[in-house]
Formats: C-alpha cells, sequence, structure tokens
C-alpha cells in the first residue's frame, strides 16, 4: 500500500508518523491505529498497510515522541529484563490521558487537512495500551471519533481517575472491545463494569473475548501472537469499520 512518513506538529513538540493508504483514488475514511507498549515499528507499518488495503488511510503515531530518539524494544524481552521493563514501564506511564487527547486532536487536524482522508470524523484502534488510549480519545475528543477499537487493551475499567470507562457518557462514536481471556489487565469484572457504564450511557458498543493471550495480534509478540485469533481481530476491523466509517 502507499506509504508516506511525515510530522505532525502537537502542543508538546513534533511526532513522527506513517500514514498508509489504499491504493486507488480515494479520498478514504482514516483510522488512527495505536501502537502497544512497544511503541511505533515495523510491524506497525505493515499492520497499517493491512487495514489500509481495506479502503482506508491509517495513521501510525510514535505514541513516544517525547522521550526523543528512543531505543526500540523487543517485545520478547520487554517486560521480563528488569532494565527494559523498567524503561517501557516509564514511558508508558509518560503519555497521560491529557497528553493523549492533545495528541489526538493533533492527529485527526492533520487527516482531515490531507487529500487522501475523507471525513471530518474518525475511527481509532489500538493494542495493550493502545487500545485504552482508543477509548480514552474516544471520551476526550468525541466530536472526531465516530468509531473506536481496543484489542487487548488493558485498563479499561480500572480504580484510576484516568480509567476511559469514567468517560463513557461522553463517548459518541461505536465501541468496539475484544479481550484477551486470562489477561489481568481486563478481567470479566472490569469487562462488566465496562459494559455497564456504556449502557447507562447509551453507547453502542459490543465486548467480546478472544481465546488467547494478552498481545494476540500483533506477532511480533512471540510468546503471545495467536494467528487464529489475529485473523479474527482482521475480521472484526473489517466489518466494524466498514459499517460505522465506510
Amino acid at each position: 500500500m502507499p506509504t508516506i512518513t511525515d510530522s505532525i506538529t502537537t502542543p508538546d513538540g513534533t511526532c513522527a508518523v506513517t500514514l498508509a493508504t489504499a491504493e486507488g483514488d480515494g479520498p478514504w475514511p482514516a483510522v488512527v491505529m495505536y501502537p502497544d507498549a512497544g511503541g511505533r515499528r515495523q510491524i506497525f507499518g505493515e499492520m497499517a498497510e493491512r487495514l489500509a488495503g481495506h479502503g482506508y488511510a491509517v495513521l501510525v503515531p510514535d505514541i513516544y515522541y517525547r522521550s526523543g530518539d528512543w531505543a526500540p524494544f523487543d517485545m520478547n524481552t520487554a517486560f521480563s529484563d528488569p532494565d527494559e521493563r523498567k524503561r517501557v514501564m516509564s514511558m508508558m506511564s509518560s503519555v497521560t490521558p491529557d497528553k493523549m487527547a492533545a495528541d489526538a486532536a493533533a492527529f485527526f487536524d492533520y487527516l482531515a487537512s490531507r487529500p487522501e482522508v475523507s471525513g471530518t470524523t474518525f475511527g481509532t484502534t489500538g493494542y495493550c495500551m493502545g487500545g485504552r488510549t482508543s477509548l480514552v480519545v474516544a471520551g476526550r475528543v468525541p466530536n472526531r471519533v465516530a468509531a473506536a477499537m481496543s484489542f487487548h487493551g488493558g485498563g479499561l475499567a480500572s480504580d484510576d481517575p484516568g480509567s476511559p470507562h469514567l468517560l463513557a457518557d461522553q463517548i459518541r462514536a461505536a465501541v468496539y472491545v475484544a479481550g484477551a481471556e486470562n489477561d489481568a489487565s481486563f478481567t470479566p469484572e472490569a469487562a462488566e463494569t465496562l459494559d455497564k457504564a456504556l449502557t447507562a450511557a447509551d453507547v453502542e458498543h459490543t465486548i467480546e473475548w478472544y481465546a488467547a493471550a494478552h498481545g494476540f495480534a500483533v506477532s511480533d509478540h512471540h510468546a503471545a501472537y495467536d494467528a487464529e485469533a489475529a485473523e479474527r481481530h482482521w475480521k472484526a476491523m473489517e466489518s466494524f469499520f466498514g459499517a460505522k466509517l465506510g
């Protein structure tokens, strides 16, 4: 798929991005794809291209741009190596809900300015911490998000004051959440809390369970990747975004 590398000015600096588009004339509905804790890397470029092939413009941001020229993570050791775990946890915690919202507003303005992009509302999708970001953005920048997806996202309905379930009454997007079974970061109890919050706010939503581990959709996370669950997630995105953005 055609892909460009660009940068977007945000309130805190300059965020590097890639934008993948479908073949053909377009313009296309746009989706922001938020990476997992490992940040923007080759696999997310490939995933953006695959989603773009279904008729979208897909933006992948460097969520850690505030950290400067940071060294890439190996997702197979990022949480088992003590030093790398400390580094990744520090970088994850630095991306607060306020920063997610400010960045998203800049991303959406950029997309609205691009000739490859149609419409003024967008989709969001994300993995692990990116799944949480997707829902936070839907609640914090509600007028810009028409469809929000989360895959093996953690902290979606927690005691944290920044938990996205607390934003349910602000969300205008349709929401799809795919939970990994036996995932301590998104338990059945958390799913119930999220479901109740979204239902009370009259948010159109679906919460489904995938018989796989946390990280099932991202193939460079070798211990967690599950090809069958990953294919299911691709079909879910094709169907959901096709219905809500197409």
